[in-house]
């Protein structure tokens, strides 16, 4: 059985969350946004998963400046990375800016329902 990688991409309206092993996608999900969820909400979704899967996930956090709420997933430490627990591992990965990608920057942000932007994030991105 082929690493489940979940991508999670919380945004100031949605939360996206991307679930594949290895090219095939298990799961899509365009959650509200975070601030309207429990504190406990995101780790308890992922340990379920990790659970129901009977494996140890790979998280990849999507983050930018407008993902200020990241902070309230507990998915963070104090500094900044990725907490690791028996069911998750989390990575985080920066999303470029609008800025960067009007200079010809390939950028990671979709407007719609699509989850291509999710799907370029690979664990070797996450910092």
């Amino acid at each position: 059985m082929q690493n489940t990688l979940v991508r999670l991409s919380a945004e100031p309206t949605r939360t996206r969350v991307l679930i594949t092993q290895g090219t095939m996608d298990i799961g899509k999900a365009i959650l509200p946004p975070t601030t309207s969820a429990h504190p406990r909400a995101t780790t308890t979704l992922l340990e379920g998963l990790s659970l129901f899967l009977n494996e140890r996930l790979s998280v990849v956090l999507c983050v930018d400046e407008q993902s200020a709420t990241c902070a309230s997933l507990g998915l963070l430490d104090a500094l900044g990375y990725g907490e690791r627990s028996l069911f998750y591992e989390i990575g985080v990965a920066a999303r470029s800016s609008h800025r960067d990608r009007r200079g010809g920057e390939r950028g990671l942000r979709s407007m719609g329902g699509d989850f291509g932007d999710l799907r370029q994030l690979n664990w070797e991105w996450a910092r």
